[in-house]
Parts: structure tokens; C-alpha cells; sequence
């Protein structure tokens, strides 16, 4: 298989089903985020950090392409006449969300509780996780916009929503191991 292929020359693509868009459009800068957001998740997951969380990255990392899929998806070409599927692409299930709310809740049992917003960095890992904690942030605009125009399956939304409050709560385990200083923001007062 060529990985050029010559068609996207003039700044279309094409998406799942065959339909060519611009590759500015919503769809694109969508599941291109997403993609974006994986690449920093494996950056994350070859720092030296526990074997758990390596784990829980690579299971996350793996969701993403699903993500990803759906973006990718015309859901004009999504179903065949009889309603039924005509790409066979994974689902985002409410067990995906639940992995994530519980890994959240298991990494906040060790962690002082908040009292301020955290200014992010600390330790060049730490750094890359609230760097991915935006890159998600901004995937899931992107992907609101997108959904407000050509709605798709609501737990796609909901899990990139919760992916980036996994992401923060991460940030703060991997400081804690890595014995970084956690920077509180307090505003200063005038004059």
C-alpha cells in the first residue's frame, strides 16, 4: 500500500464512505486534532512513569482512533437503506467513559485536594499532559461544532469531554510521583 497517493493535491480529502471535502473543514480539523492529541499521548506514554498509567494510555490511545473514525465518517454514507451499518467502525461505550471516571477517582484518592488552579508545568512530563489536556480541549470544540452541524454518537462527545478532566487529574498523579511542585495560581491584588 502507497501512503501518497496523489488525490489530496488540490486540498481535499476523502472521508469515510468516499466523500472528498476541503481539508479545512470542520471534519478535518476534528479527528485531526484528535490525532494530534494521540500523538502527545504516546509522548506521555514513553516518559518514565508507572506501568498502570502507561496502560490506561494505551487503552485511551486505542479509543482515539475510534474517535477519530466516527469524525472521519460522512453520516450520509454512515448507513445503508435498511438502517444498518455500512462501515464497520467501533463504538465509544459508556463503559469507555466509566474506565476513565474511575481511573480518575482512583489516582485523586492519593492527591492533596485543590484549593487554587494549578499553573501547569513542574516537570517536562507533567508539562506534556496539560499540553495534551488542551490539545483534547480543543479537539472537543472543534468536535461541538461539528456535532451542532451533523450530530453523531453522543458518548463520542462525553468521552473527550472526560478524557481531558483525566488528563488534568493525571498531570497532578504524575506530579506527585515525580515529586514536582505543584505551582498554585493566586491572583495578586491591585495596587
Amino acid at each position: 500500500m502507497k501512503i501518497y497517493t496523489k488525490t489530496g493535491d488540490k486540498g481535499t480529502t476523502s472521508l469515510f464512505g468516499g466523500t472528498r471535502v476541503s481539508k479545512n473543514h470542520i471534519r478535518i480539523d476534528s479527528y485531526g486534532t484528535i490525532d494530534e492529541l494521540n500523538a502527545w499521548l504516546g509522548l506521555i506514554r514513553d516518559q518514565d512513569i508507572d506501568d498502570h498509567s502507561k496502560k490506561i494510555i494505551s487503552i485511551i490511545q486505542d479509543k482515539l482512533f475510534t474517535v477519530g473514525a466516527v469524525l472521519a465518517t460522512d453520516p450520509d454514507k454512515a448507513l445503508l437503506k435498511s438502517g444498518e451499518e455500512r462501515l464497520n467502525i467501533p463504538k465509544i461505550n459508556i463503559s469507555d467513559i466509566d474506565l476513565l471516571e474511575k481511573e480518575m477517582d482512583a489516582m485523586n484518592i492519593s492527591l492533596p485536594p485543590m484549593t487554587h488552579f494549578i499553573l501547569p508545568g513542574g516537570h517536562t512530563t507533567v508539562s506534556y499532559c496539560h499540553i495534551a489536556r488542551t490539545v483534547c480541549r480543543r479537539g472537543e470544540r472543534m468536535a461541538t461544532q461539528l456535532f451542532e452541524k451533523e450530530p453523531f454518537d453522543e458518548n463520542v462527545m462525553s468521552y473527550i469531554n472526560r478524557l481531558s478532566d483525566f488528563l488534568f487529574v493525571l498531570a497532578r498523579k504524575l506530579s506527585k510521583d515525580l515529586k514536582a511542585d505543584e505551582i498554585k495560581w493566586i491572583p495578586k491584588k491591585k495596587g
